[in-house]
């Protein structure tokens, strides 16, 4: 607890004192007389041949006794100089043993006209830290003065031991880093800027401070970390708005790369260090998630406040309660409303200053929308300061929003760079023109010499749009579907000059090289062919080591084209000079206005290009289709909580209920119209009423055993029900368990207590296998059957109890039917368990892709979701005391499945954006562990580390210092706890009854 004085025994740093006291005792002859020379000196109030010097060393300033003082005393051995290594290290906080002890010392008489110096002394220094040997000095010359007896020097010393105790409690309750002096002043130099900015930020005042109320540190730290010098008009005057000065809640929407994230970030900022209040920013995918964490953590380890992440299986719940520093929690839209239902649940929504949410627009996007729009509604229910931001390129409807959210709209069509907007029909390219009379006009015929092979292989002519931007400049290819991402990569590889192999070409073996290191020496065959031109395909197929290094590479230029699906228009960042769209579908299903926004919006990289441009290729088929879709408004956004029924308003009810927000029937209809979906009920209820589908879902959580109803009598004799929580309905809402199988997944619970295998990690594998993917699956039975011959018997005992045999495959080995039936469900589920319980062994996922004939991507996606579902099922069983056996087994379980990774690759796959690959990368270079990484130096870790920017290693040296600063923080809330007097200890309640 104490660190390197947690001991009181013979062999501790008491002990050692206790020696240094004896070897004092042993010369008092010698001591005497040396105190018989300065006497004198000191009693008259003289200390010019007693000089004193002050040596500022860190944290701790150093008290000399001048040289020309020992020579005085002529005998060299009077000083027993103390081991430095003893009372230099002692903890700041031990000054106060030395103030209690100069206390205990005015009770000893008459005070000397030295004691009299030295609290002039103790009274200049301030709140300087000494270290014990200038105490000791101290004490060699103060006690001649003082002129006490033998035996009360020795009472004082008897008591060393007891000061000292008190000292070290007292050290654990006391924050004691030793910091730089210079860095002590940089921080007191930033804390009274902050004062001064919250001040300013109370204020009616227009004066915006330094830097929109904030210290010139984080102006300059956004020149440092990302080369922002001046901030746009438009952020400008989005940050100056009366509406945002007042904290009122705001929605503000502008075209993709127009700047809207850092609008959000000053603003979080804003809220963490001047109004000093918890931040939750929702985003809407893992990946942003972890890229959030990684830009924003230097600004964290700088201005003194926590980054949480909040994605997949990772958080606690609920969050920690710091002390005195601030958290930012990025989150994503479900990992969000779990946080908000954990901080009401523990009385803690009002310490939630601001809510960021990025891609408003999604809260009309199905089931995930549907849980976004009851996160918002219950903290505008809950806190009513609780500020929230919304944000989006792609809004209509925003009226409604507005309403909703009871909101400021602020919108500008501000873009840094140009988008142009073409369409290519044939050998045809035209200009979008919204004057024009067909909403186009003619830009110019593309010029390319074709071969009669070439031009049966590419008919839209990719390669020849594509020659014109690469490799000088980047560009991305949006196709419909995975396949076609790989097939047109290699298509274009086949037809481009050899030329280009030699752009980069050093470079572009290293992403290869790094591509089989992280792969355990695999290489997709189509990436071999395609990088060594530059191009990649990029989609969910590819594992996420293999995704994060494509992106690093086409960031840096290495690579200069991407052939993509949909997705990478909704994810990471990775702007192109020119976006070319394949067709004008997303799989089979024809263009969205919003998709189509948001994959043209990739076009131009502000600060790269002066221009950016998209060319949509059609055929003469969907030529009106597409006409219509570049003309017509965005789609409206509409609420999704009625038709998510489990995942969206009967969860709602189930956690209103069991948070107690609202109870009876009126409450709960009153918090219903206070929705999204309440503002838009006339335009999406056509038969049913409000109060119909909010009596229906009460009735269809009752009968499901989720909740029970109870009778009110009202004075005027009229009943109302209110309705309460049951045991099982408070742990599917806890556990954020999907309403649709919460009751099934009670039932394999219960059913694996009567015979749990724990021979081997399949039976929990299978508990933990997300329902909502078994469903999906469509097994390979020849793969299957191999499988489940290959089990052990306890295994087989696991398949076994869940009514699966060997023969359930269609036909016996002996070419017999089956004779009988098992659900599809449990089959397929059982199926993905062999395929994670393979994964948690091999750890590979080329091999366990091999032999199951699946695609890498999908594997680690089942991984993921096993990972986040097995946290669920953990806080469900959490909730119900009969599966108590559960709990410590799912927590390691969820740990595997988070990792999957060799034990000893884990705590540096703890931090943000170090995945298996670079995780391994790092433990071959020794650095072995969290602290290694926080105490690395990022230039060190470029030329150690291959393919790793500057920027990345700046980020993950922050995000280590992060998570090194969380846990000593937790370390020191727990000692502050243990050490905490109880509130209900006897003598107080005893006192507080007599009182």
């Amino acid at each position: 607890m104490f660190g390197d004085y947690d001991s009181f025994a013979e062999n501790s740093f008491l002990a050692q004192v206790d020696d240094l006291e004896q070897q004092y005792m042993q010369v008092p002859q010698l001591r005497k007389h040396a105190s018989d020379l300065t006497i004198k000196d000191l009693c008259s109030g003289s200390i010019k041949h007693n000089k004193l010097s002050i040596t500022t060393v860190g944290n701790f300033t150093e008290l000399k006794v001048d040289e020309h003082t020992k020579n005085q005393s002529r005998h060299k051995d009077v000083f027993i100089e103390p081991e430095p290594d003893l009372l230099y290290d002692v903890p700041s906080s031990q000054v106060l043993y030395f103030e209690n002890l100069q206390n205990s010392s005015n009770d000893l008489g008459d005070q000397s006209t030295k004691e009299k110096d030295w609290n002039s002394f103790s009274h200049k220094i301030g709140n300087e830290e000494l270290p014990q040997n200038s105490t000791e000095h101290h004490q060699q010359i103060d006690d001649p003065c003082s002129k006490v007896g033998t035996s009360s020097e020795e009472n004082r010393r008897k008591s060393l031991k007891e000061h000292l105790k008190s000292a070290m409690t007292g050290n654990a309750k006391a924050q004691t880093p030793v910091f730089s002096r210079t860095k002590q002043l940089k921080e007191t130099l930033l804390s009274e800027e902050i004062n001064v900015a919250k001040k300013a930020i109370e204020s009616s005042s227009d004066d915006l401070g330094p830097f929109y109320s904030l210290p010139t540190k984080v102006r300059d730290l956004y020149v440092q970390f990302k080369g922002i010098e001046k901030l746009y008009e438009w952020q400008h005057t989005c940050l100056t708005l009366n509406s945002v000065q007042e904290r009122k809640n705001l929605i503000y929407s502008l075209p993709t790369s127009g700047g809207k994230t850092l609008v959000a970030e000053i603003l979080m900022l804003q809220e963490l260090l001047c109004r000093r209040r918890d931040v939750l920013m929702i985003l809407p995918y893992v990946a942003i998630v972890q890229e959030k964490i990684s830009g924003l953590s230097s600004f964290g380890i700088e201005l003194g406040f926590f980054v949480e992440e909040y994605a997949g299986s990772k958080g606690k719940f609920p969050p920690i309660k710091r002390r005195g520093k601030k958290s930012l929690y990025i989150a994503t839209i479900e990992k969000g409303n779990s946080l908000v239902n954990s901080l009401i649940e523990t009385g803690r929504i009002s310490s939630l200053g601001l809510v960021v949410v990025d891609e408003l627009h999604m809260i009309g996007e199905g089931s995930r929308g549907a849980i976004l729009e009851m996160t918002l509604a219950k903290v505008l229910y809950t806190s009513k300061t609780t500020q929230i931001i919304g944000m989006s390129a792609t809004l209509t409807n925003v009226e409604d929003l507005q309403k909703f959210l009871q909101a400021e709209y602020y919108t500008s069509q501000f873009r840094p760079v140009e988008l142009k907007e073409y369409l290519k029909i044939n050998d045809a390219i035209y200009e979008v023109d919204s004057k024009a009379e067909n909403g186009m006009t003619f830009s110019r015929l593309l010029n390319c010499q074709y071969s009669d092979t070439l031009k049966k292989m590419d008919p839209d002519h990719l390669v020849a749009l594509a020659t014109e931007v690469i490799p000088n400049h980047s560009c991305l290819v949006f196709c419909p579907t995975k396949k076609n991402c790989e097939n047109v990569a290699e298509m274009i590889c086949r037809f481009l000059s050899k030329q280009y192999l030699k752009h980069r070409e050093k470079e572009k073996h290293e992403v290869i090289k790094n591509l089989k290191n992280i792969s355990s020496g695999n290489l997709c065959p189509i990436l071999k062919r395609t990088i060594p031109f530059g191009v990649a395909y990029h989609h969910s197929g590819l594992t996420s080591d293999e995704r994060k290094l494509l992106e690093e590479a086409y960031s840096t230029g290495v690579l200069c084209l991407f052939t993509c699906t949909s997705t990478l228009a909704a994810g990471v960042n990775l702007p192109a000079r020119r976006v070319i769209l394949r067709a004008p579908y997303v799989a089979k299903e024809f263009l969205k206005r919003n998709q189509y926004k948001q994959m043209i919006g990739r076009a131009g990289r502000a600060g790269i290009d002066s221009i950016g441009e998209s060319i949509l290729i059609l055929q003469e088929k969907d030529k009106q289709q597409v006409l219509e879709l570049i003309s017509r408004p965005l789609e409206n956004c509409y609420s999704h909580l009625v038709q998510e029924f489990t995942k969206g308003i009967q969860t709602l009810f189930l956690s209103l209920i069991g948070l107690k927000i609202a109870t009876n029937l009126d409450d709960i209809y009153h918090f219903m119209c206070g929705t999204f979906f309440g503002v838009q009920q006339k335009i999406l209820l056509q038969e049913k009423s409000l109060w119909d589908i909010t009596i229906e879902s009460l009735r269809y959580l009752t009968e499901k055993g989720l909740l029970q109803k109870d009778t009110i009598d009202k004075p005027k004799e009229e009943i109302q029900y209110s309705f309460h929580i049951t045991k099982l309905g408070r742990a599917s809402f806890k556990g954020t368990i999907d309403l649709a199988y919460c009751n099934i997944l009670y039932r394999d619970l219960k059913k694996g207590l009567e015979g749990l295998v724990l021979e081997s990690l399949l039976h929990l594998i299978y508990l933990t296998t997300p329902y909502d993917m078994a469903s999906c699956c469509d097994p390979d039975w020849m793969i299957y059957f191999r499988q489940f011959s290959q089990l052990s018997p306890a295994e087989q005992n696991v398949a076994a109890l869940l009514g699966v045999s060997e023969n359930f495959i269609g036909k016996k080995a002996s070419g017999q039917p089956i004779k009988k039936k098992v659900d599809k469900d449990i089959v397929n589920r059982l199926y993905l368990s062999f395929v994670l319980y393979t994964l948690l062994k091999e750890t590979n996922i080329w091999s366990v892709s091999e032999k199951f004939n699946m695609p890498r991507g999908y594997i680690q996606s089942l991984l993921t979701g096993a990972a986040s579902f097995s946290s669920c099922v953990l806080h469900f069983c959490e909730e119900l005391e009969e599966f108590w056996v559960y709990r410590a087994l799912l927590v390691e379980l969820t740990k595997k499945l988070t990792y999957c990774v060799k034990a000893e690759l884990i705590p540096l796959m703890e931090v943000t954006g170090v995945l298996e690959g670079r995780a391994k990368q790092l433990y071959n270079a020794g650095y072995k562990s969290l602290t290694h990484l926080a105490n690395a130096n990022p230039e060190v870790l470029i030329r150690t580390i291959d393919h790793l920017s500057r920027h990345q290693a700046k980020q993950m040296v922050s995000s280590a210092k992060m998570l090194l600063h969380e846990k000593a923080e937790a370390l020191q809330e727990e000692v502050e706890e243990l050490l905490r007097l109880p509130s209900d200890f006897p003598s107080i309640a005893a006192s507080s009854e007599k009182a």
